[in-house]
């Protein structure tokens, strides 16, 4: 090896540097490397910045001549700035040593090794290559370095602090201090380093606040501060200044819980937790980073803001499929969006919060210490949804979860005491829900042990109390036992003692304390109880915020105090409050659905009952808030299982109509029956509405109308078929989205002026285009009233009191479904007694007033058409047979219904209304016959005139039409779908069944599966035009909501086919044959220009009926109807 006096040139690669560590534990902005040749030869690396795995990469070269001295010095120092750097930084590790040493590695790249910072040892990559001359870099070497005193008291200040890290001597990090306040007085406003000199202070009196040193944490921010303004968001050193901000903020937050610091910290995340791959980010995101950045969230203020719930998305990010604490990212997420959805009611909210809590369950499964903290999570969640949708699966699903969580918790587990508070909570929910005694008894059980575990100290012991409260006072309610209601009231009061004025949730007892108060009061009616219960409500309202949702519930309970005074002392100023509590919690925005319907529903209970003019506004507000709230549903089924909820509602429509009759507003009543009775054929319609008018105007605006309603039927569509519960939430979820988009296009369309009432609940103006082609009568079935009302051609409609009760009507609905049922054991020969006297009551107390109503007041000739449109409990009877069965005296047969008018059916005014549009559309017939008359085992009889009726069928009808026939194995769902869809004429004969629970299951039955009323609905056959169901219940009606028009023929409607022949019991396919011939033979009869026209389908079905006397036994000729053109 040469020796030293040789001049050599040595070209030194600095590669990389591994398990960088810095001793006083401060984050540095960078990393950079010292080679020291002489006192006054130094050359410094770029300054590059550390990795999350602490390691460093430069790529660096310089040329050193060894003849400036015999050994160089290595350094690897922290730089705290990427930009300007003041003095030389931290040192991490210093190395002294030989140039014959660097060269005894020869040409490959080595590493050496630096004394040990906190246990490792910090090592650098390096490459030396001895090069000529020539080939000199000296130009990378810094020769100009002058030691100023700024640079010397940096240094020496970083020295302090490491040595105080290490040591705890307290003079060293006052020395430390004392050196960087010398460099901030030199550094003053407008300076290179002020940045720098004040980061290094502020940190300096940081670590000093850490450690008890020193107590004024907001000298140290506002320095930060301060920094953080030199160094704006384009400054290479502005996210670390944002770190130590956040660091500041953070420990004040922590000793002194300033609200505003964990706001501020969140917005300081945001921006901190973008850069990918640094070691600055591994700090902030890692064990310790993210723990605190989990539990600020926790801390943010209750109305979760939008900030917030961004960081919480940030976290778990940082939290990947594997990560330890991805459920408790998961979970945290999830209560920010429960809480942003109790405060906003944005459903997307809950839902994402449940799909998380789901998630974060599943990552804790049988076994896992926190599995009960996620399982109460998850159903607290639900019970949330539930409470806006009041969906019963979620409410049991919460149960099942708080059960589960509670056998996790046995007796001695320190949180047995919450679950015990939980699961009473929620089975008080569902008895308010179903009223099982059993649920509250239990609740009452539970919730005294519970109040056991939280004796007079215990901080939560006052919620306790007030469910505790509230299950006595709703088992009081069921048994009227005097003792629950006193020790009820005595809990409330000891809750409200406990609880802290600015506590955000005594408003909520305060309400539950007044209920009780009016429920003895209704007892008692000692008036100081009412007088407490009107006063504590008014303190909750005060202590609410105008949007605050707890406001409704404040409403609902003062009116029930002013109701619960107006029964007892009758002025009517406690009626006019009441009312006026009803319109504010109905109407009030932030409050969730289901509670508001109820609300509402008690209001027209109400203004019935004590003759208030504000009824017909109730019962419109209901309509508007019902509508509202199956619009969020996806899906058909789910809309149809959301009004079922309501049950106790499902008269509402009636009730509305025979309010307005009442108030002498016979177009209201039109308008309010269409609308509670048309929910959901309406909601399901507006995205098939024709847009042919608003093309012309506007092609655009159609096209992206067009275009989501594809979209959104398409999304309804799919999630219909969705049975996981978690899958189901994120289409529902996809659903909504959709549907945003698709209500701002209305939105936009209902600007245009010619279509202001584009979608919305129809006008009696536009009802009565129903009527252009005949009389539309409305049977208005309800509790208050029975009527009919005549929608004419032209003018106002009718009004005709009806003698028969709704008792009556029920009573002979019962009595025709005896007689039908005797009459199918009869022969043909035998007398249907039964049914004859039932005609003649139809017509007597029904129609025959009707009837001259037409006759003599409308001018109606014979033989005109007349539409009905049965309500309620006139559902089930047949009307269109109305007879009086009685001679004249010139032994004349006095004529029936069906003698004097061509009668036909329609579910709603809406749907007739629509299938007169639909007519402008015309196509080629093409006729399809399906039958099935072997469905295979499980699935009915055998119908064995199925065969001959198509072949029958098939004979009649013109050779002009494209006819098939599809029968036997090719009968098959997929089949008779595709025919529908194909052909413009159809003729089914099969067996039919109308499903009562879940109408939208109602179906044929085919070889295969059964084409249920759904798959119908999901086609859109404009061009269609005619169906004949020869099949049994293609026309009956479901009675569990207020929408009982829900079945097959009206789908077929729905779907395209403009004229329907339907069903409304059982049929016999040996006897039903001679209808279907009458009926087709009539049908072609006189064909104009061969042109197949479905409009002729009552009056075809009237002559058939007629015609087949003799073949047909009565009860088989009144089975068919006529719904639509």
């Amino acid at each position: 090896m040469p020796g030293h006096s040789r001049r050599r040139y040595i070209r030194l690669e600095v590669i990389s540097g591994q398990n960088i560590r810095v001793p006083s534990w401060r984050i540095p902005a960078g990393i950079c490397l010292y080679i020291n040749v002489n006192s006054w030869r130094r050359w410094k690396s770029t300054i590059k910045v550390l990795s999350s795995e602490e390691s460093v990469v430069w790529g660096d070269t310089v040329t050193l001549s060894s003849h400036a001295s015999p050994a160089l010095s290595l350094e690897i120092r922290a730089s705290y700035e990427l930009g300007r750097m003041l003095g030389s930084g931290e040192i991490i590790g210093k190395l002294q040593l030989s140039w014959d040493e660097l060269l005894d590695y020869g040409d490959e790249p080595f590493n050496l090794y630096f004394p040990p910072v906190r246990g490792i040892h910090p090592s650098l990559t390096l490459n030396t290559t001895v090069v000529n001359a020539c080939d000199n870099q000296n130009g990378a070497l810094s020769g100009s370095l002058v030691e100023r005193k700024i640079a010397r008291d940096t240094d020496a200040g970083h020295a302090h602090l490491a040595k105080y890290v290490t040591s705890k001597t307290v003079s060293q990090l006052r020395h430390a201090m004392q050196r960087f306040q010398l460099v901030l007085d030199q550094c003053r406003v407008g300076h290179p380093d002020r940045a720098t000199a004040l980061t290094n202070i502020a940190l300096a009196r940081l670590m000093s606040y850490i450690d008890n040193h020193i107590q004024d944490i907001d000298t140290t921010i506002s320095l930060f501060r301060d920094a953080l303004v030199l160094r704006p968001q384009c400054h290479p050193d502005h996210a670390l200044s944002l770190h130590n901000l956040t660091n500041a903020l953070t420990w004040r937050h922590g000793r002194k819980g300033t609200a505003s610091d964990i706001c501020e910290i969140t917005q300081l995340y945001h921006e901190l937790l973008r850069p990918e791959g640094t070691y600055l980010r591994r700090i902030a995101a890692g064990e310790n980073g993210v723990d605190c950045v989990i539990r600020q969230c926790n801390d943010l203020p209750i109305d979760a803001s939008d900030e917030g719930i961004h960081l919480r998305r940030v976290v778990l990010e940082l939290c990947p499929l594997g990560h330890q604490l991805r459920p408790r990212a998961l979970d945290n997420l999830s209560w920010a969006l429960s809480s942003r959805f109790q405060q906003h009611g944005n459903i997307d909210d809950i839902d994402t919060s449940i799909q998380l809590s789901r998630e974060a369950m599943s990552l804790c499964p049988e076994g896992h210490d926190d599995r009960a903290y996620y399982l109460n999570d998850l159903a607290v969640s639900l019970v949330s949804r539930f409470d806006h949708h009041g969906e019963p699966d979620d409410l049991d699903e919460a149960i099942s979860l708080y059960e589960e969580a509670l056998c996790l918790r046995p007796v001695g587990h320190q949180y047995r005491d919450t679950s015990l508070h939980n699961l009473g909570g929620i089975l008080v929910t569902r008895f308010e829900k179903h009223g099982d005694i059993d649920d509250i008894t239990r609740a009452v059980s539970i919730l005294r042990e519970a109040l056991t575990l939280r004796p007079p100290d215990h901080p939560h012991r006052d919620t306790t109390l007030n469910d505790l409260a509230l299950a006595l006072q709703n088992r009081y309610d069921r048994s009227d036992v005097s003792g629950d209601i006193n020790e009820a009231i005595d809990c409330y009061r000891e809750s409200l003692r406990l609880t802290r004025l600015e506590d955000p949730e005594r408003h909520k007892t305060l309400l539950n304390w007044s209920l009780a108060l009016c429920s003895r009061f209704t007892h008692t009616q000692e008036n100081e109880d009412v007088e407490e219960a009107i006063t504590l409500c008014q303190e909750s309202l005060a202590a609410l915020s105008s949007l605050h949702s707890d406001r409704c519930i404040s409403h609902m309970r003062l009116k029930v105090a002013y109701l619960s005074r107006y029964r007892i002392l009758h002025d009517p100023a406690d009626l006019s409050l009441a009312i006026e509590n009803f319109r504010l919690a109905s109407r009030h925005p932030t409050q969730k659905f289901p509670l508001r319907i109820i609300q509402v529903y008690h209001w027209t209970a109400a203004a019935e009952e004590y003759d208030h003019e504000s009824a017909l506004e109730a019962y419109s507000t209901f309509f508007e808030l019902l509508d509202a709230h199956l619009a969020t549903r996806s899906s058909p089924t789910s809309r149809r299982e959301a009004a079922a909820a309501f049950h106790y509602a499902r008269s509402m429509p009636v009730d509305a109509a025979s309010c307005a009759i009442y108030h002498a507003n016979i177009p209201r009543a039109v308008e309010l029956v269409e609308q509670g009775r048309g929910q959901q054929w309406s909601l399901a319609s507006r995205l098939k509405t024709p847009v042919e008018d608003l093309e012309s105007v506007n092609p655009t605006l159609a096209h992206d109308y067009l275009e989501l309603s594809k979209l959104v039927s398409n999304a309804a569509q799919s999630s219909a078929t969705i049975t996981d519960r978690a899958a189901a939430d994120l289409a529902a979820t996809e659903y909504r989205r959709l549907t945003r988009q698709w209500e701002a296009v209305v939105t936009q369309i209902r600007d245009i002026r010619a279509f202001s009432r584009f979608l919305l609940p129809p006008l009696y103006e536009e009802l009565q285009a129903a009527a252009r082609r005949g009389p539309v009568i409305i049977f208005i079935a309800s509790k208050y009233s029975c009527s009919a009302i005549i929608v004419p051609t032209s003018g106002d409609p009718l009004d005709l009191p009806l003698s028969i009760t709704l008792a009556d009507l029920n009573t002979l609905k019962d009595r025709f479904t005896r007689a039908i049922r005797e009459a199918s054991r009869m022969s043909q020969a035998e007398s249907r007694t039964d049914l004859i006297v039932l005609s003649r009551i139809i017509w007597d107390q029904i129609m025959s007033p009707i009837v001259d109503k037409l006759k003599h007041v409308l001018k109606l000739k014979r033989y005109s058409r007349i539409w009905l449109c049965p309500t309620a409990a006139f559902m089930s009877i047949p009307l269109h047979a109305a007879h009086p069965f009685k001679t004249n005296p010139d032994r004349s047969k006095e004529p029936c219904l069906e003698d004097l008018y061509i009668c036909s059916f329609t579910p709603t005014l809406s749907a007739l209304v629509r299938s007169r549009q639909l007519m402008k559309k015309c196509v080629p017939p093409s006729f399809v016959a399906i039958g099935q008359g072997q469905p295979g085992e499980g699935k009915g009889k055998a119908l064995l005139a199925v065969d001959s009726e198509l072949e029958l069928v098939y004979k009649l009808v013109p050779a002009t039409a494209n006819r098939s026939t599809i029968s036997g194995d090719a009968a098959t769902r997929a089949g008779a779908l595709n025919a529908l869809e194909q052909n413009t004429w159809v003729h089914l004969a099969c067996h039919g069944k109308q499903d009562r629970t879940q109408p939208y299951d109602s179906h044929f039955v085919m070889r295969d599966e059964h084409l249920t009323l759904l798959d119908i609905m999901e086609r859109d056959i404009p061009h269609a035009e005619f169906a004949f169901l020869s099949a049994c219940h293609t026309a009956v009606g479901d009675e569990t909501t207020p929408d009982e028009v829900i079945h097959l023929a009206a789908g077929l409607q729905f779907s395209g086919f403009k004229s329907v022949i339907g069903t409304l019991w059982e049929v016999d396919d040996s006897v039903a044959k001679h209808v279907v011939k009458a009926f087709y033979e009539n049908m072609f009869k006189d064909l104009k220009d061969g042109v197949m026209d479905c409009t002729k389908a009552a009056w075809a079905l009237n002559r058939a009926t007629h015609a087949v006397k003799k073949e047909v036994p009565l009860e088989q000729r009144m089975v068919f109807i006529h719904i639509g053109v």
